[in-house]
């Protein structure tokens, strides 16, 4: 439970909106690192049953499956960037805006975030000395949360923790109200308290996976589900790892020998893998026992395929559990997908799913670019231009197509509309990246330019060469 808080100079009010955020941070910790802990694969299953030696739940063996559940798809959401059919972005210093922040990174960090603990935030703020002009930074639920108004669809508030002690408590934060934001910062002596106003209302968006009416958040990508089949499986790859120390070996039975066969020159009982591994040439015969002779039974290893067989079904489970192909855990009684047709339907439910989390991610990242951009030119939140409403998120398409299909494709949509080839969404139809289309319009226009040179310098040349009559003949 975290010590409330109390900052000098700040109302009543914003206290305790930040006190109620603390303790919603508070109450929804525990499950957020534990999914951290799934994720970072540093989550130990619990000993069930005692019918494995407890030395090998020691092991710390692990699964990544839950990792491999968010890596795939959000591998599948990547921003390329922000276009603005009504305008020029790079007019308004987007380009400053986007490299400064090195936002198609963050917003991959960002998503990964979302898809770990349901939803994480991208809050904007102004740019110092030597920063680009406007700055778009992201948090995680496990340092910070907010209040959502339903009627709005906005932020009421943000809580970000932006510093902790070695005990996890805060010691530096920033609360954003609307119009207002307080950063906070704990020294020995106290809370520093800094307010700033701004134009910008709550200068911050969630980012929410599956969210819904009653869970405006989202859901976690590692649900409970998920969590459970990955201890099941992690349970089984355990037996695997005993079965084949105390089960893959045959068993013998050696009848009407003494103890001496199984100790050492000085009388000492040998060791169990000695025993096991070394190769036993001969027994004496004992004529004084009852059975003079040693006989050997051998029962044969049992087979670890139960074991497999558990695992592959519980990779099979998370594999749906996670609108994941079989390919991406399973083991075995996989096939290949013989097309591009059947490889795209053993991928349909991924790829659908990251079509889904993109159009929910779309909105809020608009607002932030957006707020951005207010921000890096002087505009109030009041006075934000009403053209800037079709400023739009561009996503990557989740389908891994081949250069060739994709161009493919695109020549079909450009022979029945042969005036896109003569611009940017013509390109982009052709399988061009950003960078190749830049490159390709600059080069377009160079040659552009030198062909208008060429021109200009031939009609000077002509006229020139050919004298104008200015007037008639004499009389």
């Amino acid at each position: 439970m975290m010590d409330r808080i109390t900052l000098p100079g700040v109302p009543d009010d914003d206290n305790r909106t930040l006190n109620g955020l603390l303790e919603q941070l508070d109450a929804k910790g525990q499950r957020n690192r534990l999914r951290s802990a799934y994720y970072d694969m540093k989550r130990v299953t619990r000993l069930v049953g005692s019918v494995i030696p407890p030395q090998y739940w020691g092991l710390g063996i692990v699964l990544g499956w839950s990792g491999k559940a968010v890596d795939i798809l959000a591998r599948r959401c990547n921003l390329d960037g922000f276009v603005w059919p009504d305008g020029d972005l790079a007019s308004l210093g987007w380009g400053e805006v986007w490299e400064g922040n090195n936002l198609g990174s963050e917003v991959s960090q960002g998503v990964v975030s979302s898809l770990i603990h349901s939803t994480a935030f991208v809050v904007n703020t102004v740019g110092g000395d030597g920063e680009p002009p406007a700055l778009l930074h992201f948090r995680d639920a496990t340092n910070a949360t907010g209040v959502w108004n339903a009627r709005r669809r906005r932020l009421d508030n943000l809580l970000s923790i932006t510093g902790r002690d070695g005990e996890g408590k805060p010691t530096a934060l920033a609360l954003y109200l609307e119009g207002r934001t307080v950063v906070a910062e704990q020294d020995s002596s106290g809370w520093s308290v800094d307010v700033q106003e701004h134009p910008w209302g709550v200068p911050a968006e969630p980012l929410p996976y599956r969210p819904r009416l009653d869970r405006p958040f989202g859901s976690s990508r590692i649900s409970r589900e998920v969590m459970n089949l990955q201890d099941q499986a992690t349970r089984a790859l355990i037996r695997l790892e005993a079965h084949s120390d105390i089960y893959a070996i045959p068993d013998l039975w050696l009848l009407g020998a003494d103890e001496s066969i199984f100790k050492n020159a000085d009388g000492t009982t040998k060791a169990a893998w000695q025993v096991v591994m070394g190769r036993i040439k001969g027994v004496p015969d004992d004529d004084d026992a009852t059975q003079p002779r040693a006989d050997v039974k051998q029962f044969p290893a049992s087979s670890p395929e139960p074991h497999l067989a558990a695992l592959n079904a519980f990779a099979k489970m998370f594999a749906r559990a996670t609108s994941l192909p079989d390919t991406a855990v399973a083991i075995t009684d996989l096939a290949n997908p013989t097309s591009a047709e059947a490889y795209d339907a053993s991928q349909h439910e991924l790829i659908a799913e990251a079509e889904g989390a993109t159009d929910d991610w779309a909105p809020y990242l608009r607002r932030a670019a957006v707020r951005a951009l207010a921000m890096a030119n002087g505009v109030t939140a009041d006075d934000i231009p009403p053209e800037w409403a079709t400023i739009q998120p561009r996503w990557r398409d989740p389908r891994f197509l081949s250069r060739a299909a994709q161009a493919d494709a695109g020549m079909k949509q450009l022979s029945a509309i042969p005036w896109l080839a003569e611009t940017e969404v013509g390109l982009e139809l052709l399988g061009l990246d950003r960078q190749q289309i830049a490159r390709a319009l600059a080069d377009r226009r160079r040659a552009q330019a030198q062909q208008r040179l060429t021109a200009l310098a031939a009609a000077a040349q002509a006229a020139r060469q050919d004298p104008v009559v200015t007037g008639g003949d004499a009389g």
